[in-house]
C-alpha cells in the first residue's frame, strides 16, 4: 500500500454524510425493516446496492430508487413516503462544522468529495449553507463516478491537481478510506464531526 505519512497537506476533501453533515440512513432502516437487517447489513446497503450505485451516479432518480428499495425491502411505505424518510434521514451540519470550516479555508484549499443524488445535493446547497466553503465540489451523481470506485479519486486528483499524499481525506466509510489510500492519499476513517476536529487538532491544522 503506498505510504501515507501524516505531512501538512496540499489540500483537505471532506465526505458530507457522517462527517460533515447528520445523516442516518442506517438505524432508521433497521427500524424500517423490524430487524430484519442488522445495523452492519443496514450499512452495507448504502455501500454495496446496485441500486444505490443508481442512485449514487445519476441513472436512477430519488423517486425510482425510493421505490425501488421500498419494494425490494418489503417496506410499508409507498413512493412518497419512502421519498420522504430519504429526505428526512438527512439533517443540518453538525455542531461546530460551519466555524471550523470557516477558520480552515483561511489558511488551506478545501474541496468536497461525496457520494450524493440530486434530492440530498439539493437541500444541502438550498438549506444548509455549506458548499460556499469549498471551491471544488466532487458529487458522485454529478460526475457519474461514486466511492469506493478507483476512478472517482483518480479523477478528484487529477482535478485537483496535485501529488496523491498532499490530500488529506476523511470519510466514514472504511472502504472509501482503504481505497483512498490505495491511490496514496492521506485518508482518515471518521465518524461524526468530533472525530474530523479530533484529527484536525492532532494534525496541527486548527491552530
Amino acid at each position: 500500500m503506498p505510504n501515507t505519512a501524516m505531512h501538512p497537506p496540499a489540500v483537505i476533501v471532506f465526505d458530507l454524510g457522517g462527517v460533515l453533515v447528520d445523516w442516518n440512513g442506517t438505524d432508521p432502516l433497521v427500524r424500517l425493516t423490524g430487524g430484519r437487517l442488522s445495523r452492519e447489513q443496514a450499512r452495507r446497503f448504502w455501500m454495496e446496492t446496485p441500486w444505490v450505485s443508481g442512485l449514487d451516479t445519476g441513472q436512477l432518480s430519488p423517486a425510482d430508487f425510493a421505490s425501488a428499495m421500498a419494494d425490494a425491502l418489503q417496506l410499508d411505505l409507498d413512493q412518497a413516503q419512502m421519498l420522504q424518510a430519504l429526505d428526512d434521514w438527512l439533517q443540518g451540519p453538525y455542531p461546530g462544522v460551519q466555524e471550523t470550516l470557516s477558520r480552515l479555508s483561511t489558511r488551506h484549499r478545501l474541496a468536497v468529495l461525496s457520494n450524493n443524488n440530486a434530492l440530498h445535493w439539493g437541500k444541502i446547497d438550498r438549506e444548509f449553507d455549506l458548499l460556499r466553503h469549498f471551491p471544488q465540489q466532487f458529487a458522485s451523481h454529478q460526475l457519474g463516478l461514486r466511492k469506493p470506485d478507483a476512478a472517482i479519486y483518480r479523477h478528484v486528483r487529477e482535478s485537483l491537481a496535485v501529488e496523491p499524499g498532499d490530500i488529506l481525506f476523511f470519510d466514514d466509510n472504511i472502504e472509501c478510506v482503504q481505497a483512498a489510500r490505495a491511490e496514496g492519499w492521506q485518508a482518515c476513517h471518521t465518524v461524526g464531526f468530533v472525530a474530523v476536529q479530533a484529527e484536525l487538532a492532532k494534525r496541527g491544522l486548527l491552530d
